[in-house]
């Protein structure tokens, strides 16, 4: 069974799932990058920087590059992908199949309406209900989106807010299948010790001292002055807090916390890099606001370095993978006091943060890229049959 798996640029958390279903022998996939060969120029807009990956992304699996025509090309919005020659390229394959992810390019959207009904056509994206509103504007937009999905056979989901999402859309449940949203966790949870040490050492952190760690695009989305400012009324200055990353906001968080000796930032780090990053950490905090993170799979990261996780309500893997009083705890989007209270609460005590950190390596570990490829062949199987 061959299947065209068709998707924007390479992607670090998605390239080692195409390698494995390549690898597992199991169905033939070709993937086929719609932003072009312009996607090796690797800027990323959240950063607002360029971006080489110090991973292989187009290793172990076969792909093509699809020609964009956009006179405005990127991910970040509909027109930015244009693919006039995608529908021929797939064809040439001869798919029984193709997955797709994410409708929201031009390019994207005329193949899942041109292969509806010819072949099954299979859906990844993450989207979730966190944000929505209601009024006119809301019913127009579930029209929309009802009539996109009308076009889906089935859709694999990351977790239970993104299941939500599928159904009041109009798939139902024998049409969704559980793919979990994952990282490498063998490559974040493999030990650091010796570069850990060296970074809270040169952070200027005491043995017993705390470390809270924010990692990810220094944007308004994620709310990293929220964080900043309920980090310095904690008053501690034995709970030190690290700022890992580049974006729009990094100016003015470092001349926010200019004054901090127990505020530290450092430049975007890279994949091979970043577990030494959560690994230094006894605490990880992700506290986006709207719109929402659909995910968050820096908190994926984060539980792989068995950590413990504070995330906001407007985190889609909140639901999923925090449990309070387990392994951290979920703060109101925006609530300053809800925030500061469970900062107080989780920074009482390190043992229980490393008790927790344990809960989160242990629940993490079924959140992985077998399961999301054993998740595409069984569904493939299925629909082909």
């Amino acid at each position: 069974m061959r299947i065209a798996i068709i998707t924007t640029h390479p992607i670090q958390y998605y390239a080692p799932i195409f390698k494995l279903l390549h690898e597992r022998q199991q169905i033939h996939i070709k993937v086929f990058y719609t932003l072009g060969e312009r996607a090796l120029d690797n800027y990323d807009h959240g950063f607002d920087k360029k971006i080489t990956w110090d991973i292989p992304l187009l290793d172990g699996y076969p792909y093509e590059w699809v020609l964009n025509t956009s006179a405005n090309p990127g991910s970040h919005h509909f027109k930015g992908i244009v693919n006039p020659n995608l529908i021929n390229q797939v064809n040439n394959l001869n798919p029984d199949a193709i997955l797709i992810f994410g409708w929201a390019y031009q390019g994207h959207l005329k193949a899942i309406r041109y292969f509806k009904n010819k072949i099954p056509v299979l859906f990844r994206g993450d989207s979730t209900l966190l944000d929505e509103t209601g009024g006119i504007k809301g019913l127009f937009k579930s029209i929309f989106l009802r009539w996109v999905y009308r076009h889906i056979d089935c859709a694999f989901y990351t977790g239970i807010n993104n299941k939500a999402y599928f159904k009041k859309y109009g798939l139902k449940e024998s049409q969704l299948s559980f793919a979990p949203h994952a990282i490498d966790n063998e490559r974040f949870s493999f030990e650091r010790k010796n570069e850990v040490a060296l970074l809270r050492q040169n952070l200027g952190l005491m043995p017993d001292d705390l470390l809270v760690l924010f990692a990810g695009k220094l944007e308004e989305k994620k709310d990293p002055i929220l964080l900043h400012d309920a980090f310095i009324s904690l008053k501690n200055h034995a709970i030190h807090l690290l700022f890992v990353g580049d974006g729009v906001l990094k100016k003015q968080l470092k001349a926010k916390a200019q004054y901090y000796n127990n505020i530290h930032f450092m430049d975007f780090q890279n994949q091979t890099n970043m577990p030494v990053m959560y690994q230094s950490c006894d605490l990880f905090c992700l506290p986006s606001k709207g719109p929402a993170e659909t995910w968050g799979l820096a908190v994926n990261e984060a539980m792989a370095c068995s950590k413990a996780i504070l995330v906001s309500d407007k985190c889609g893997c909140a639901i999923d993978l925090v449990k309070t009083g387990k392994n951290g705890a979920i703060f109101q989007s925006e609530n300053s006091d809800d925030l500061i209270s469970c900062l107080k609460q989780l920074t009482k005590n390190k043992e229980t943060l490393i008790n927790y950190g344990k809960v989160s390596g242990s629940v993490i570990n079924s959140w992985n890229f077998l399961n999301i490829a054993i998740s595409i062949e069984n569904k493939l199987i299925h629909e082909t049959h």
